[in-house]
């Protein structure tokens, strides 16, 4: 309220304007009052009281010593979770800035009675009698004696000695697994405002977390503490007193001195210095006959999320498995140390914290500095560029007196698939049984090598590193660097030709071979004959 509309709230036509009036004295007001609490860092509208004060001096008569403090509240918020008492530290405006105690006799005492029992952000008026403001004396030139004191005030902020961190969670956390302990390294985005409403500052607004080692000291000792015991997706408001916030000095033009200020946070995720990665199997095959090692050839699916759920990446959305050495610092070390020990068609899930991801940089603009990556793998093969060929007889004839081998000519049956199970190619597409000369070149060599050693009837399955496949660069359906997964049978063999030879007789040998070949007699053996 202007000093306009003060002076209409006087009842007397003897009206003066005046200045500090509300400390009881200028002496005291100067002792009360230091020089850190100057204009400068006072004069926002964040303090405590703003003042318009009217004069009402009657000249004829006293108000008698029986006449009370009147208060008028004409705004009070509908919610108001704390009232002024005694005790209470308070500040108020003036034109500059107050900072006072409720009760120690600094004050007036008719401002004093006054404001017990404000809520902040409520508006009141204050109608002071003489005695209880500077009585018959006066004060100085300003305020005649006897007079009458109108305040309009609205109360900004409020606290106590005596509080502590008033914590309320706002939203809990689903499967909270781990909570914030002293020495873990959070990040977590906050609004943060007055205790009157007004914002100083939001990570919202910059679109970074706030990150921060907890009792390393760079955090007020409130949020430090109102922080611990947070899960990650928790929402939580905290009021925090001036003492355990800014204190006396305030920070900046933003947070004046002696300010209560109130933060809700977010806690997005959490780690300690001191954390390797974590690993939980989520599904294991139930004949797992082989665990990666060091020096081993991954190919693998991925979804990677933060520790709030929020994804980054995934190679589904590349449509392509990741493929990697591990053990040889070829992906970050959290990744390299998670995939060692993991089955063909395992489901893992590994957590690492940032030292063992992407540290205090980041990735570019996807994953932030100090994140901690989750990610859901799906193991679909593994090599070592040193395999062979696995065969595993699944059936073998109890009379077996030929077997294939180089030269011989073959049918098979036969289906392939990537190790997940994945069909690729069957025979059974055809009419026939296929057919091919073992040794000629025609089939892969992991191929050609297991179908040796056959008997006709047999089944085997054959499973071909890609070095002896496809190797790194696939072909048509089958992916790069992939596994290969072979069922096979043999139908029949014919006996190939020896090194060196260009034919051999089946039946006995006649004695004049040539001419047992040369059927029409014309001295000539084409291949028809």
């Amino acid at each position: 309220m202007m000093m306009d509309d003060a002076k209409a709230l006087l009842q007397t036509e003897n009206i003066h304007s005046f200045g500090d009036s509300l400390i009881k004295s200028r002496p005291v007001f100067l002792n009360i009052i230091p020089a850190r609490f100057s204009s400068r860092v006072m004069s926002r509208s964040r303090l405590i009281v703003s003042v318009v004060l009217a004069l009402w001096a009657c000249g004829s008569c006293s108000p008698g010593p029986v006449d009370d403090v009147r208060v008028e509240a004409y705004a009070r918020p509908e919610r108001c979770v704390r009232e002024v008492k005694r005790g209470d530290l308070v500040s108020y405006k003036r034109g500059t800035a107050f900072f006072v105690k409720v009760g120690d006799g600094r004050q007036i005492a008719g401002v004093e009675k006054g404001i017990v029992g404000m809520c902040v952000n409520e508006r009141r008026k204050i109608i002071v009698p003489p005695h209880l403001a500077y009585g018959s004396q006066g004060a100085g030139d300003t305020i005649p004696p006897d007079t009458t004191l109108v305040f309009d005030l609205v109360l900004l902020d409020i606290f106590n000695m005596a509080d502590r961190v008033q914590t309320q969670v706002l939203r809990t956390a689903q499967n909270c697994t781990r909570s914030v302990m002293r020495t873990d390294f959070v990040r977590f985005h906050f609004n943060g405002t007055l205790l009157d409403g007004t914002r100083f500052d939001s990570s919202f607004d910059r679109d970074q977390t706030q990150n921060n080692l907890l009792g390393d000291g760079w955090l007020i000792k409130g949020l430090a503490e109102g922080l611990m015991g947070m899960c990650v997706g928790e929402i939580r408001n905290f009021v925090i007193p001036p003492f355990l916030a800014f204190g006396e000095k305030g920070y900046g033009k933003e947070i004046p001195p002696h300010a209560t200020v109130v933060y809700d946070v977010l806690l997005v995720d959490l780690h300690n210095p001191k954390d390797d990665i974590m690993v939980e199997i989520q599904e294991i095959p139930e004949s797992c006959t082989r665990r990666s090692v060091v020096g081993d050839y991954v190919r693998y699916h991925y979804n990677g999320t933060f520790l709030n759920g929020a994804a980054f990446d995934s190679s589904y959305k590349h449509n392509s498995t990741y493929n990697t050495y591990i053990g040889l610092g070829y992906v970050i070390s959290g990744m390299d140390k998670g995939l060692q020990g993991v089955c063909m068609g395992e489901r893992r899930r590994i957590t690492m914290p940032p030292h063992l991801a992407y540290g205090q940089q980041g990735a570019g603009t996807e994953i932030p500095a100090s994140a901690v990556l989750v990610f859901d793998i799906h193991v679909i093969d593994f090599h070592n560029p040193k395999d062979p060929v696995q065969v595993d007889v699944t059936f073998r004839p109890e009379v077996c007196n030929v077997t294939s081998e180089v030269n011989d000519i073959i049918q098979y049956h036969y289906n392939c698939t990537l190790m997940d199970g994945t069909l690729l190619f069957t025979s059974n597409d055809y009419s026939v049984p296929q057919d091919v000369q073992l040794g000629g070149d025609k089939v892969i060599d992991g191929l050609d090598e297991g179908l040796r050693g056959m008997c006709v009837g047999e089944r085997r399955t054959i499973i071909i590193p890609p070095h002896l496949g496809h190797g790194e660069t696939g072909a048509g359906s089958v992916p790069s660097s992939a596994v290969l997964h072979f069922e096979l049978e043999l139908v029949s063999i014919q006996k190939g030709v020896p090194e060196g030879y260009l034919f051999i007789w089946l039946d006995e040998t006649p004695k004049d071979i040539f001419e047992a070949m040369d059927i029409n007699q014309d001295k000539e053996v084409p291949l028809e004959e």
